[in-house]
């Protein structure tokens, strides 16, 4: 039985968040950079910045080595089960989104993102202190699923199936290979392209269910399809991937190699879109 999402499911607004703090089984992380921790944040959030830890290479061992490491930190900053976690940034960006997907991945049956991140939190006239928290550690019992994370050979084989769609979540020049950021430039082939920031309302929160659905239905995306993201380390790939959940998608995986090692593995098929004129 796939597991069924809604936004009560995955997103807290600061009323909610705000009205929790201080309860003992409440884990916030702050992943936006430490800097930024350190001029103000929510009250008893622990700072964890997950940006710049990548993989790029999806095969058995490394990939184990990895998910073992991001397990072990997270632990180290409280994360266990039996905890409510939400993770936020300044706005519903990658960073936050990642977090939420690791804890997906592992299983944990509540995580969120705080919608609107920092931004709305100052908006909201929600409390902010600069008292540092050090955390402390828990044991979390992972159960991994590997049901949401895609490697290289799992998108080598959905390549040409009608009922698997690739969605690439990078910016224009990266999909369309001007902006090459790896061996070689351009696409997974036959992947459909919105770039994960269109997902965000102007307020730095979600789009409505209405608007993403809108926006992904007109580009085939579909909940009756199997949905693999990628971006360049699978950052803006579990921002997408957070979206599709949002609207219900029970298929939707995080190709977490992304185009990194996708561009570098030159034995790889790849193509390069023409823009539209």
């Amino acid at each position: 039985m796939e597991k069924q999402y809604t936004r009560e499911k995955l997103l807290t607004t600061v009323e909610e968040l705000r009205a929790k703090i201080g309860v003992p089984d409440l884990c916030i992380i702050d992943v936006r950079p430490a800097e930024d921790y350190a001029r103000g944040h929510l009250p008893g959030a622990t700072h964890f910045d997950l940006f710049g830890v990548s993989l790029i290479d999806t095969s058995e061992a490394p990939l184990k080595a990895f998910m073992f490491m991001i397990h072990h930190v997270l632990e180290l900053r409280g994360v266990s089960e039996s905890k409510e976690v939400v993770f936020y940034e300044d706005n519903s960006g990658m960073r936050a989104a990642r977090g939420l997907w690791f804890l997906e991945f592992f299983g944990h049956p509540n995580v969120k993102m705080l919608d609107g991140g920092f931004q709305a939190w100052k908006t909201g006239g929600a409390p902010v202190t600069t008292e540092a928290i050090a955390p402390k550690s828990a044991a979390f019992k992972a159960d991994e699923r590997r049901e949401v994370l895609a490697t290289a050979g799992d998108v080598l084989r959905s390549l040409n199936k009608k009922e698997i769609a690739i969605l690439d979540t990078r910016s224009a020049g990266e999909y369309y290979g001007t902006h090459v950021r790896a061996a070689r430039g351009g696409a997974i082939p036959g992947a459909v392209h919105i770039e994960w920031t269109d997902n965000i309302a102007a307020d730095g929160k979600f789009k409505s269910n209405a608007e993403l659905k809108a926006m992904y239905d007109k580009a085939g995306i579909t909940p009756d399809k199997e949905v693999v993201s990628y971006c360049q380390g699978g950052y803006r790939a579990a921002h997408s991937y957070v979206a599709l959940r949002l609207l219900g998608f029970p298929k939707v995986r995080n190709y977490i190699g992304s185009w990194k090692e996708w561009g570098d593995r030159t034995e790889l098929p790849i193509e390069n879109p023409k823009a539209a004129k």
